[in-house]
């Protein structure tokens, strides 16, 4: 384990997160999330505290933290195919106009559904989730509404459901 992992606290309790068969892959996103949002607030720390991040709130749980690091590093290696259906689905919005949150829930959830095989109305409702707990009051409608056009302009361009 990584000598850093002993310095923080975890920040995410499991009193947060709901109950049931895949309540741990919420808490997977949200640890991706928060790594996510740290990178775009302070380009390059992800390098610096990612691993460490991952293994202090994911502990002993390989599957939960490939499926963390699976997220993290995809949505960050696909990050311009990402904003690009991004900004082409977000009429009236640009990125930098969007909250630092609600930008990277998005960034997530379309890497997800663009690059993953979880139904995407699971990716949907777990990005909705994770707009109520960290966003604005009109952040969990935003990020539905604009996850719904990537939806269906992925499935316009062919690309399955």
């Amino acid at each position: 384990m990584n000598s850093n992992t002993e310095e923080y606290e975890s920040i995410n309790s499991p009193e947060d997160y709901p109950k049931g068969k895949f309540a741990n892959r919420s808490l997977a996103r949200t640890v991706a999330f928060q790594i996510l949002y740290q990178d775009d607030l302070n380009p390059g720390s992800r390098e610096q505290f990612a691993e460490s991040f991952l293994e202090q709130e994911l502990p002993d749980h390989e599957p939960l933290l490939r499926f963390a690091r699976t997220l993290v590093n995809g949505t960050t290696d696909k990050m311009q195919e990402i904003d690009a259906v991004l900004s082409e689905v977000a009429q009236h919005w640009t990125l930098s106009r969007m909250t630092a949150t609600d930008r990277n829930i998005l960034r997530l959830a379309t890497y997800e559904i663009l690059f993953m095989k979880t139904p995407k109305p699971v990716v949907i409702d777990e990005a909705v989730e994770l707009a109520k707990k960290f966003g604005t009051n009109e952040s969990a409608a935003f990020v539905n509404g604009i996850l719904d056009k990537v939806v269906k302009s992925n499935l316009a361009a062919g690309n399955e459901a």
